[in-house]
């Protein structure tokens, strides 16, 4: 060639590239929304239809997609990684419903159709990837809030303590939610908003106590201030995954999850080493029964709402999430109460909460796990996995292996409910080609 450069572009296929890229682009897209493997992998392959492709394979973690698109013949293989983890249950919505309006392209295409395809779901994505989040800083602080204050009561806490973790819980969310539009480290973050989130729960709590409105301090509420810093969203996709056997997906999520726990408990830890606290359960609130079941019910309401709310659902779905929460989560919270042992409580408890979501999401036009994971999450023991990590360091291994392994059975417990309500109402569930 005498050294000279040649147009290349003439010899590569240059609209498989674009729609390939397009492909990939929607799976990232939805995957730093928060959605599970699988509904990535569908929508890649919704997507790789509506633009012609014959197939599309791909390897999906939590952070990275390896995609495999083929048009006949053809051919392009595509590696993309995103530094942003989250979760943005509007945009999920969004994108689902995109992809399962969109039709597959008809054999023999134009190319002018396939074009206009693509430019179309071009717009799409961008206009997503612009879309604001529904509810400010502020908004979002103050759901945090009420979600932490309704869990210290389902953790036997009083009137003042649910009022301190609301406050501990608002400040920590609206640090969290302030370093992390700045770019830096999660696990970093997790530790700091940990720190605040405490630190303001229990000056607030002996505040109380030094002017007598409170008989005790209440110490291990500020385990309930935290509980904002609860993985749910990767703990339920990452066991939803797994029992798919899909262990690239389910294993990267719940190494996440666990470093996002672990990084909070360390805080939690460091508290409670600086002040010498020890985050006992509470002894059990003295209510009368009726009124407690009423109570129960209202806190299962507002804890879903709030990690719904702060998930960025919309409304109505953060309304439709609390009402399945909260039938499911006082049932389990009943059937506990009644003798039934903690795992087959929790097991019941995600089997209601799949069974009325896979019921309702189709006919409201929602993804199933905007309703599910909210409504679970109000479930897994935080504060049991926080004492863990607390008794652990302080050399109680007994304890530690105690509270360790109930959180870890209770997770897998809700997990196997989900599942197997997934399975009874959705065929393909277990298909691992799909």
């Amino acid at each position: 060639m005498g050294g000279q450069y040649v147009n290349e572009s003439k010899f590569e296929p240059v609209e498989m590239i674009r729609a390939s890229r397009l492909v990939v682009r929607m799976g990232t897209t939805l995957l730093t929304a928060g959605s599970g493997s699988y509904r990535v992998k569908t929508a890649m392959r919704q997507v790789g239809a509506a633009l012609g492709m014959t197939s599309i394979h791909a390897q999906v973690t939590i952070n990275e997609i390896t995609a495999t698109c083929h048009r006949g013949s053809i051919y392009r293989t595509e590696v993309a990684q995103t530094s942003t983890i989250g979760v943005n249950s509007d945009r999920i919505g969004l994108i689902q419903n995109y992809c399962e309006a969109l039709e597959p392209a008809p054999a023999g295409a134009s190319e002018a159709d396939i074009a206009d395809r693509m430019g179309r779901l071009e717009a799409f994505l961008d206009e997503v990837e612009a879309r604001p989040h529904l509810y400010h800083d502020i908004a979002n602080s103050l759901c945090a809030a009420v979600a932490c204050a309704a869990f210290s009561f389902l953790n036997n806490g009083g009137l003042f303590e649910v009022l301190a973790v609301f406050f501990g819980a608002a400040l920590g969310q609206y640090v969290r939610r302030l370093m992390l539009h700045r770019g830096l480290n999660q696990l970093a973050v997790t530790m700091i908003a940990a720190a605040v989130a405490s630190f303001l729960y229990l000056a607030i709590a002996n505040g109380m106590y030094a002017t007598g409105l409170v008989q005790t301090l209440h110490e291990s509420g500020y385990v309930s201030a935290v509980l904002f810093l609860v993985p749910g969203f990767p703990l339920i996709t990452a066991a939803l995954d797994l029992s798919r056997l899909d262990f690239s997906a389910g294993m990267s999520r719940l190494s996440y999850a666990l470093m996002i726990m672990i990084s909070a408990a360390l805080s939690l830890w460091a508290v409670s080493a600086l002040l010498g606290l020890e985050p006992a359960p509470p002894e059990p609130l003295q209510i009368n029964e009726a009124l407690f079941v009423v109570l129960r019910l209202v806190a299962s309401a507002l804890g879903v709402w709030g990690f719904a709310m702060i998930f960025n659902s919309p409304w109505k779905v953060a309304l439709i999430a609390a009402g399945i929460g909260m039938i499911a989560n006082t049932a389990r919270l009943l059937l506990v109460d009644d003798g039934m042992f903690v795992q087959g409580a929790a097991f019941a408890a995600g089997l209601i909460v799949g069974v009325l979501s896979n019921v309702i999401a189709p006919r409201l036009n929602v993804p199933r796990i905007t309703l599910s994971v909210p409504a679970v999450v109000i479930m897994i023991p935080g504060a049991a996995g926080y004492r863990a990590i607390y008794y652990l360091n302080a050399g109680d291994t007994l304890q530690a292996l105690t509270y360790g392994f109930n959180a870890i059975f209770v997770v897998i417990a809700v997990a196997v409910g989900l599942t197997f309500a997934r399975s009874l109402t959705e065929q393909h569930w277990f298909d691992a080609s799909k």
